[in-house]
């Protein structure tokens, strides 16, 4: 390559810049209109064979814990508290898992940590 062309499509050349910011822009909008649907987005997990459910939302906020009477034994609350962490993880992991995959859609898949 000669000294001082550059190669079209190089990175670095003004129209570039300019195109590359836009679409930065245009994805930045579209991950701030998805994280507000995402709010609205909820996922169940159960545990114990659907004694124990619980509600995450897209903000990985747990919204609802739901146990069925059977589920209490007064002389075994460890196996209640085991029963309502296991759900709990699952919906929290449900919820990740949808966050991802919805951002996975804007981003095209690239990896950008702390994104999200």
């Amino acid at each position: 390559m000669a000294k001082g062309r550059r190669m079209p499509g190089m990175p670095g050349m003004p129209g570039n810049i300019n195109n590359m910011m836009k679409q930065v822009q245009k994805m930045q909008k579209q991950m701030e209109e998805m994280q507000a649907e995402l709010e609205t987005k909820e996922v169940e997990a159960s545990a114990g064979g659907g004694v124990v459910t619980v509600k995450a939302n897209g903000k990985k906020e747990i919204i609802d814990i739901q146990i069925e009477p059977e589920a209490v034994d007064p002389d075994d609350i460890e196996m209640l508290q085991d029963l309502i962490l296991a759900a709990t993880n699952e919906a929290l992991r449900k919820a990740e898992e949808m966050v991802s995959a919805e951002m996975g859609k804007i981003t095209g898949g690239m990896n950008l940590p702390g994104l999200f």
